[in-house]
């Protein structure tokens, strides 16, 4: 058993996008003697009495002193000092609580790497640092330099080309996303979940829509999600711009971002997912999808390796093209309920034999207990 210092952005259960790892502590601590956790944000928790959660303090800002907030902004003023507070605050943790944790483990933003790194490797911790993101600039460069080991989902990623980092599962909790027959299924429902911005690609999902319906498909397109910066704001007013004659008549209908835990039924009762994210991440609602035997179709090469060939013609579109995404979406809007359920088993065996929330959380607990 190891004791675990994990720095992530923000542990609240409620959250629609970083949510899933309250959850994932929460499995982490059934295998870990104690996991002290440090945040920017600390919302609703409820985790067990071996862990303790300290925030850096974003959750006691105002929205206006949030928006924009960047960890190393040293702006000029009052929102500049307070930035600067939060890093004072994050020593002081690393420092009062450096006897009670082994190894350190590093959510998706490596600046805390560089920020503790040198002290970590003085006291002699294993540092760990998780960077799934298809780009890396500098800090992320030196993160992944100070770190033992690096990890990531997508073998595309940015961290994929050092040798230090190792390929893991994603995380998926398989016995919350799952198969449902109490949600009523709309097999015509094409569903996109995930926060509204720009990478997400929402808007060539709209084209796509708007080409099945000059074709006459009957289909129904929900849209679940918000904006997370102030900044996308615009880009959520041009989408429903983009999509108001559809939505005019039924075709397109926009819900707001709900936390995690409740997207299982958002899911069953979908017909097929679509992801739009460009290949370097692995975004988790793909494979959420699948574990609840959905179709999904991405534009994203790491889905790829894990496809049977028979899938992949069906699973994937070209990134970037309305058109073949729309042909794809009438292909699977086509398909038998027989064929349907085939495919859905398919998907989820292979996110529940590569995947799995469980076989994550096995494969950290090695590398925390020290088999570097």
């Amino acid at each position: 058993m190891a004791k675990v210092l994990f720095i992530t952005q923000k542990v609240d259960e409620d959250d629609s996008v970083l949510g899933v790892y309250h959850h994932w502590i929460e499995k982490l601590s059934e295998k870990i003697d104690e996991i002290k956790v440090i945040c920017l944000y600390r919302g609703r928790v409820d985790l067990p009495s071996n862990v303790s959660v300290y925030s850096l303090g974003k959750d006691k800002l105002s929205s206006a002193d949030l928006r924009g907030w960047r960890p190393l902004d040293f702006a000029r003023g009052r929102r500049g000092f307070t930035r600067i507070k939060y890093i004072v605050r994050f020593w002081k943790y690393v420092w009062q609580l450096r006897h009670d944790y082994d190894a350190v483990f590093v959510h998706m933003n490596p600046i805390y790497v560089v920020l503790g790194g040198l002290f970590w490797k003085l006291s002699g911790k294993n540092v760990l640092l998780w960077y799934n993101h298809p780009l890396g600039n500098l800090t992320a460069r030196i993160g992944i330099k100070l770190a033992d080991k690096v990890f990531c989902t997508s073998p595309y990623s940015f961290a994929a080309r050092y040798n230090k980092t190792i390929l893991m599962p994603a995380g998926i909790d398989t016995l919350l996303f799952k198969p449902s027959d109490n949600v009523e299924k709309k097999h015509n429902r094409i569903l996109f979940l995930g926060r509204i911005s720009p990478i997400k690609k929402v808007e060539l999902l709209i084209e796509a829509a708007k080409l099945l319906d000059d074709r006459g498909v009957d289909f129904e397109l929900l849209i679940v999600g918000s904006v997370v910066s102030a900044k996308d704001k615009k880009y959520e007013l041009e989408l429903r711009e983009l999509a108001s004659d559809l939505a005019f008549g039924g075709k397109v209908i926009f819900w707001p971002s709900v936390p995690n835990y409740k997207t299982p039924g958002i899911y069953n009762s979908s017909g097929i997912f679509v992801n739009l994210t460009p290949t370097g991440s692995f975004d988790k609602t793909i494979l959420e999808a699948m574990a609840c035997e959905v179709p999904v179709l991405a534009a994203n090469k790491t889905v790829e390796r894990y496809l049977p060939k028979e899938l992949r013609q069906l699973c994937l579109f070209q990134n970037g093209s309305a058109s073949d995404l729309c042909n794809r979406l009438e292909q699977l809007l086509k398909l038998s309920h027989n064929e349907e359920q085939q495919m859905g088993r398919t998907l989820r065996d292979m996110v529940v034999k590569h995947h799995s929330l469980d076989g994550l959380m096995k494969r950290l607990s090695h590398f925390f207990e020290g088999h570097l």
